[in-house]
């Protein structure tokens, strides 16, 4: 199988190709003016800066945006096909702007880091604001602007643990977030000498697939090297799935596969 392939079946990353659960054109355009879009990436690239280069955090600039985006879109995708409900219609959206909420949101989370890395939330939305009026209105009326500019910016605040959803498409955000774990996330504060405790136990985590469950919409598993990795799951994703609205469809399986089985835990689950 290739790597293409087994990134796709895995729910790992988001193909515009492929079929989905949802209505997909409208977003398959707005992902192509965001990755063309000479603003959004330079905010993407500076927003690290503070997190990494100044405060040797793990990484908040593109690659953790693209591996959101891409887990937020695939978990929204899994909750769709399991017959889960979404909020933006309540605001009088079409299905089709679920998708775009969810997109937009996940891409322009973090982009308040251009500010400082604490309370970068807050400093999100007025950057997210100014950014959406000029995205949106390449899609939408004034009237529909307004509305799914509304629903990206609560979802953009609610990853932030302080607050709590109203909406699903924020639940979505907010879990995805904790999602971009693995390893490659620290790679730049551990080459540095970080030691604290997100470095080393993002370091533990191999791998994280999303996939259709048994018993919920969604099973999230979790390939750990050794129990350092617990911190990221019990501490960190947990925190997140909690309130969420999402913590009756999704299932998270967190296993140890150091195979010299020099292990304080093999399993956990939430």
């Amino acid at each position: 199988m290739s790597d293409s392939a087994s990134e796709s079946d895995s729910r790992r990353v988001y193909v515009p190709d492929n079929e989905h659960a949802f209505p997909d054109e409208k977003l398959n355009r707005v992902l192509e003016f965001v990755d063309d879009d000479e603003e959004i990436q330079t905010y993407l690239e500076a927003q690290n800066v503070n997190a990494v280069d100044r405060m040797q955090y793990n990484d908040h600039g593109a690659k953790h945006i693209e591996i959101v985006r891409n887990r937020a879109l695939c978990l929204y995708d899994l909750l769709k096909a399991g017959g889960v409900e979404f909020h933006a219609k309540q605001q009088g959206l079409a299905e089709e702007d679920e998708a775009v909420v969810v997109a937009l949101a996940a891409t322009l989370h973090d982009v308040g880091h251009v500010v400082h890395r604490d309370e970068h939330v807050y400093y999100s939305i007025p950057l997210a604001a100014d950014i959406l009026d000029r995205v949106l209105s390449e899609f939408y009326d004034l009237s529909e602007t307004v509305r799914v500019k509304g629903e990206v910016l609560h979802a953009i605040l609610c990853h932030h643990t302080a607050e709590t959803p109203l909406t699903t498409e924020a639940g979505v955000i907010r879990v995805a977030d904790a999602l971009d774990m693995e390893s490659g996330r620290s790679r730049i504060p551990y080459e540095h000498g970080g030691r604290g405790i997100n470095t080393l136990s993002s370091q533990a985590i191999k791998r994280v697939s999303l996939h259709e469950g048994d018993t919920r919409p969604v099973m999230v598993e979790i390939a750990m090297t050794n129990a350092a990795g617990v911190y990221q799951v019990d501490n960190l994703l947990k925190s997140k799935l909690r309130d969420s609205g999402l913590e009756d469809d999704i299932r998270i399986v967190a296993v140890n596969t150091n195979e010299n089985r020099e292990q304080l835990v093999e399993r956990i689950e939430l």
